[in-house]
């Protein structure tokens, strides 16, 4: 189903040619070489500036990384694109990506007691038996309440009071609570209900669920804006981690590789996670500038694994798994929206588990993991065999999303560090919307637009 509109959204996606004479004067570095690194880069290097990326591993992209199966590229972490993606899909749209995109419909599923049920319309909640009647109906009401509401002063009040309100105890404890956890852990209770309205909005703005993907996968983009870029005399380091931020004695800022390279800059963006401020600026003048972050916000990480199959299981993208006995708790079938031709004909599967990167878990081998999830899918299908599997792979990512608390709105970190000199824009501030590709896009978009604004 190729349907679906595309929104094409360049007027704001767009950097002034005025801007040209002002940037071109700068030596920027941008650290950090995933999502929000490369459009940094990208709009400043259109923008006339001359610009270096620093990556400290050895491919680009963050969470938006890849691996080579057969003859395709798949991510290491499921993507998908909504209709709703304005910053996205403005931004394939200047890339000449746009007619490479598809769209399909798509369901989401819910697991419960080895039993399958689709929510997806009013219908198939009422049918939704785990649940009482009148707790059907109240969670219906809260999703049509979610929709039309007003999102203020939800930033002050926690998930779990605000939809137990509208949903009611029962409601929250059999349905809403499993999902919260399975994103937070024990730190689901301090989410702010923010957080809730943003993300089902996002997903469920339309008349019908629909996703969308681009032929060659998200790899296309990468590869895209880094062509951009060097086309515009930018460069981009690889396995450069960067270990220090500090001023030179012309007032310009020094990035000091690990691996002992230094260099003078203008201006310096950084990308990379948050945590990497604190240690990159704790010693020298910087100092005082790191301690203006707020040290406690941490991050959620994930631990996923990608399986190739004979065949599919559901007929939905996305199915919930909330069992205490599985040890995973969400299940994306991007068969469901992928084109054969960019999954080399099989059945792609990812399995996620969002937990810290201080937990035992996340440090558990290949292996372990590999048999602990295969066990997982043959409790949830009886019918599942070995014989199933083609290959299997595991991938980690220990920065995913913030553990947002409440009133976070206000307690995170500023884009502009020190004024025409220090920027950031990181995961840690895309919030109140929607940790995605997106979300990302539109805060590189800001403050790339907040440096060009300076100078008038």
């Amino acid at each position: 189903m190729n349907d679906f509109p595309v929104l094409k959204v360049a007027s704001n996606t767009t950097t002034n040619n005025d801007t040209r004479p002002v940037a071109s004067t700068w030596n920027v570095a941008v650290i950090g070489g995933g999502i929000s690194g490369l459009v940094v880069a990208y709009w400043l290097a259109k923008a006339g500036a001359r610009v270096t990326v620093y990556e400290a591993s050895d491919q680009l992209g963050g969470l938006g990384t890849f691996f080579q199966y057969r003859n395709v590229s798949l991510e290491r972490f499921y993507h998908c694109m909504l209709p709703s993606d304005k910053h996205l899909l403005g931004l394939l749209h200047e890339l000449d990506l746009t007619d490479e995109i598809y769209w399909k419909e798509t369901s989401f599923g819910f697991m419960h007691n080895g039993k399958l049920y689709g929510l997806n319309t009013p219908l198939e909640l009422l049918k939704f038996s785990p649940l009482s009647w009148i707790d059907r109906i109240r969670v219906g009401l809260t999703g049509l309440w979610g929709r039309i509401c007003s999102s203020k002063g939800l930033d002050d009040v926690t998930c779990v009071e605000w939809l137990s309100r509208l949903s009611g105890n029962r409601a929250f404890e059999a349905f809403w609570k499993p999902m919260l956890q399975a994103k937070f852990g024990d730190r689901y209770h301090k989410v702010p209900a923010l957080w809730f309205w943003t993300r089902f909005n996002r997903e469920k703005g339309g008349k019908r669920e629909c996703k969308g993907y681009i032929h060659g996968g998200y790899r296309r983009i990468i590869e895209a804006l880094v062509k951009s870029i060097e086309a515009h005399g930018g460069s981009i380091r690889l396995q450069a981690p960067v270990g220090k931020l500090d001023f030179a004695e012309n007032a310009r800022l020094v990035v000091h590789e690990t691996q002992g390279k230094s260099e003078a800059y203008d201006r310096v963006v950084v990308t990379a996670p948050i945590s990497f401020l604190h240690k990159a600026m704790m010693d020298g003048e910087l100092a005082k500038t790191a301690a203006l972050i707020d040290t406690d916000i941490d991050m959620q990480g994930v631990i996923n694994a990608v399986f190739m199959l004979h065949r599919g299981f559901t007929k939905h993208y996305w199915v919930a798994a909330i069992d205490e006995e599985i040890p995973f708790q969400g299940i994306v079938e991007s068969t469901t929206l992928l084109d054969k031709t960019d999954t080399a004909g099989v059945h792609l599967i990812y399995l996620m588990n969002y937990v810290h990167r201080t937990d035992p878990l996340f440090y558990q081998s290949d292996e372990e993991i590999l048999k602990a999830y295969t066990a997982g899918l043959k409790r949830l299908f009886p019918d599942f065999q070995d014989d199933d599997v083609i290959d299997r792979f595991v991938f980690r990512a220990p920065f995913v999303e913030p553990l947002y608390t409440i009133g976070y709105q206000q307690r995170k970190p500023p884009t502009i560090l020190l004024t025409g000199k220090l920027y950031l824009a990181t995961t840690a501030q895309v919030y109140p919307d929607v940790t995605s590709w997106n979300g990302t896009i539109g805060l590189a978009r800001k403050v790339v637009d907040e440096m060009l604004n300076e100078e008038f």
